[in-house]
């Protein structure tokens, strides 16, 4: 089961075009540092990922062009410790967490945590679901390297979406 406790690991999930289906090129979090996410600001590196394969999806659909939308994809299976992943509980969410344009709370709570090296992977509710979560990963933290991804999947985008 997605998400599921997995030889004290949490299973995560990643979407990539086929072009980034490389893990080095998909965990390298060069996209979010280019241009920066809910969580990041620009100049930071950071890897999204999601606890349900389906919720990966449809993140990715919300952020797809629509006029050039491609429905081949490559699906990572992400195995992250428990001891490495700190959850941001929904207390310590900031004001206009789920603004849109993406605020500055946010971002700033993103800085925050990748400032402090508290952990590999932040778990944060996701915007679009906020009862499911997505996981941030530090590609330059130092215990990085325990993170287990898995070998590319092929995923394909139904055509009815």
């Amino acid at each position: 089961m997605d998400g599921a406790p997995a030889g004290g690991a949490l299973i995560a999930w990643r979407l990539v075009r086929p072009a980034f289906a490389d893990p080095a090129a998909a965990f390298s979090g060069e996209g979010a540092r280019r241009y920066g996410g809910r969580w990041n600001a620009p100049g930071r590196p950071v890897v999204y990922a999601s606890l349900y394969l389906s919720l990966a999806a449809l993140e990715t659909l919300a952020h797809a062009d629509r006029r050039r939308f491609e429905r081949d994809y490559v699906a990572f299976e992400v195995r992250v410790p428990h001891e490495l992943i700190l959850e941001l509980r929904d207390e310590d969410l900031p004001d206009g967490w789920r603004a849109r344009p993406v605020g500055a709370g946010a971002r700033a709570v993103g800085d925050a945590w990748l400032d402090q090296r508290a952990s590999v992977a932040l778990s944060v509710p996701s915007v679009l679901v906020p009862q499911e979560r997505n996981l941030l990963l530090d590609p330059a933290h130092p215990r990085f390297t325990e993170v287990r991804i898995g070998a590319p999947q092929r995923f394909r985008f139904d055509d009815r979406l």
